[in-house]
């Protein structure tokens, strides 16, 4: 860390609305003789200097700090300038140190006004704490995110330490960029259903009576199963926000996780698949399960409908008992298996992240994501592997979940 050290007598009258000190008052009259009586003199607290602080008090090392961490002293200038704030304004800690602080950090907002001038740090109103983190502009146009605190003596005092804290916008960027690629993968995702809806609805409003009732039907199949798509890529778009907030709700209660495997294998059987690519194998000795049903269906259906359309050969899916967790507490353990390519091991790290997709057969990419953050919201783990004959193996562990109020 490089830390400096500067004083008001070092000071530069230009330092930005810095107050000066002004001299104690001299008594008046005959200074009496004899030894002075003792006076009880109550001394205003001056907040330490920060190096000082934070290495003796808390063994903090600004430069251990991630964010950028800048300091002035009571004129204005800089007393504490970390290695993370050289980093992300591009200025050396040696230039910056000693200088005032709008020098050092020429801050502008969006519309090019200059930052300093219009917090007035030092000015102002006294009961000001600091600023809230807004974006702004360095010289050259690097943008950092920048947050004050005003550090007082006492309240309504003068500020004796102006302490701000710079980040990066490389986190905010790479957020907006998965934003941007959410919405473009949702409006394409919906442009075709609702193309399909729309111009059905439209033929069939427009020429009615020239279809016959075959043919109505089709198309009303057809608008059906598109709405379905819709419906279904507007949950999981909600299924995503709850997850990203933590807001995901786990309703539990008693599941049947192996029936609800043999629910899952008889839609894609009733829905043309052979039988004979499915195998189910349950094991005895099943703990009871606690966990949400509709939940517990999202999981079985994404990951089944992976091993179909993306893998091949027999679908193989394994239900047995396990232990959970690390403390020995019992669970289920179902896995999902096929005899496919599988999942090439550059890729295996990035299966459970947005937009992921393991061939170019169609889906938002969104799936397997949302069935990490819902395994997880049971208290569960899922991995991914390769299985006995060469496929993608998914293997998912869900704790009994046993509500407290039942324990």
């Amino acid at each position: 860390m490089t830390v400096g050290t500067g004083s008001p007598a070092q000071a530069r009258s230009a330092a930005p609305h810095a107050p000066e000190a002004s001299p104690a008052p001299v008594p008046e009259g005959p200074v009496p003789e004899g030894p002075a009586p003792e006076r009880h003199v109550r001394e205003q607290p001056v907040p330490p200097a920060l190096p000082d602080h934070c290495a003796g008090g808390l063994g903090i090392d600004p430069d251990d700090l991630p964010d950028g961490l800048v300091v002035a002293d009571e004129t204005g200038r800089i007393i504490c300038f970390n290695a993370a704030a050289g980093r992300i304004t591009a200025v050396p800690a040696a230039t910056a140190l000693g200088r005032p602080l709008d020098e050092a950090l020429p801050l502008e907002d969006l519309k090019g006004a200059r930052w300093w001038t219009l917090t007035d740090p030092y000015g102002g109103l006294a009961t000001r704490r600091g600023q809230p983190e807004r974006n702004l502009l360095l010289p050259g146009g690097r943008e950092v995110l920048v947050s004050a605190r005003y550090v007082r003596a006492r309240p309504g005092g003068p500020v004796r330490r102006v302490v701000v804290s710079l980040r990066g916008t490389e986190a905010r960027r790479r957020t907006e960029r998965s934003h941007a690629e959410l919405i473009a993968t949702v409006a394409h995702e919906l442009r075709s259903p609702l193309t399909s809806v729309k111009g059905f609805t439209a033929t069939l409003l427009a020429k009615w009576e020239r279809f016959t009732d075959d043919q109505k039907r089709l198309m009303l199949e057809t608008v059906d199963a598109d709405a379905g798509r819709i419906k279904r890529l507007i949950a999981e778009l909600l299924d995503i926000s709850r997850i990203d907030s933590g807001r995901l709700e786990v309703r539990r209660q008693p599941v049947d996780i192996a029936a609800a495997v043999g629910r899952h294998v008889h839609a894609h059987t009733t829905g043309g698949q052979s039988p004979d690519r499915f195998f189910v194998r349950v094991r005895p000795g099943l703990p009871e399960l606690w966990a949400d049903p509709d939940k517990i269906d999202q999981i079985l259906g994404n990951l089944l409908e992976n091993a179909v359309r993306h893998g091949e050969g027999t679908v193989t899916i394994d239900v047995a008992p396990t232990t959970a967790t690390s403390d020995g507490e019992k669970g289920t353990e179902v896995t999902v298996s096929d005899e496919g390519p599988g999942i090439p091991e550059e890729s295996m790290g990035r299966v459970f992240t947005r937009f992921w997709r393991g061939s170019k057969r169609g889906g938002t990419g969104l799936g397997l994501y949302i069935v990490k953050g819902v395994v997880e919201a049971h208290g569960g783990t899922i991995t991914v592997g390769r299985g006995p004959r060469g496929g993608a193996e998914f293997r998912f562990i869900l704790p009994v979940g046993t509500p407290a109020h039942l324990l």
